[in-house]
């Protein structure tokens, strides 16, 4: 293969390098949240159904929203929803928390649960978008 050749071929790749990781993408993690929307809700308007309400996620302890009863082993887990605990809890909730009681296949795809991450981080406590 010839200098030139080799300078060409680089210069084909190198854009594809110097990409940064794909950002965490909102919109897309709002249709995300379509899976979610049978039990939990987000937004000002939010309240506690089958799941609890989902405002202000990232950073609150687990157990810790009023008025929703919890099982014993998610009030008892100690978390605090960052964004790697919550990694690992919507990829397999049970195995994260044995015996909560969120029955949900979960979610495996790496980008689909950032792109869930940075939908939840738009919201505040009060459910007040950022």
């Amino acid at each position: 293969m010839t200098m030139r050749a080799i300078l060409s071929s680089l210069l084909l790749v190198l854009p594809f390098l110097a990409q940064p990781a794909a950002a965490q993408d909102a919109a897309a993690g709002e249709r995300s949240f379509n899976k979610c929307r049978a039990c939990h809700q987000v937004g000002e308007s939010a309240r506690n159904m089958v799941g609890p309400e989902l405002n202000g996620l990232i950073g609150r302890h687990s157990g810790a929203v009023e008025g929703y009863s919890y099982s014993a082993a998610n009030k008892n887990s100690g978390l605090t929803w960052d964004e790697a605990t919550f990694t690992d809890y919507i990829k397999d909730p049970r195995a994260k928390i044995p015996g909560t009681k969120m029955i949900f296949a979960g979610i495996k795809n790496e980008k689909e649960i950032k792109d869930l991450i940075a939908f939840f981080k738009q919201f505040d406590k009060d459910g007040k978008k950022l």
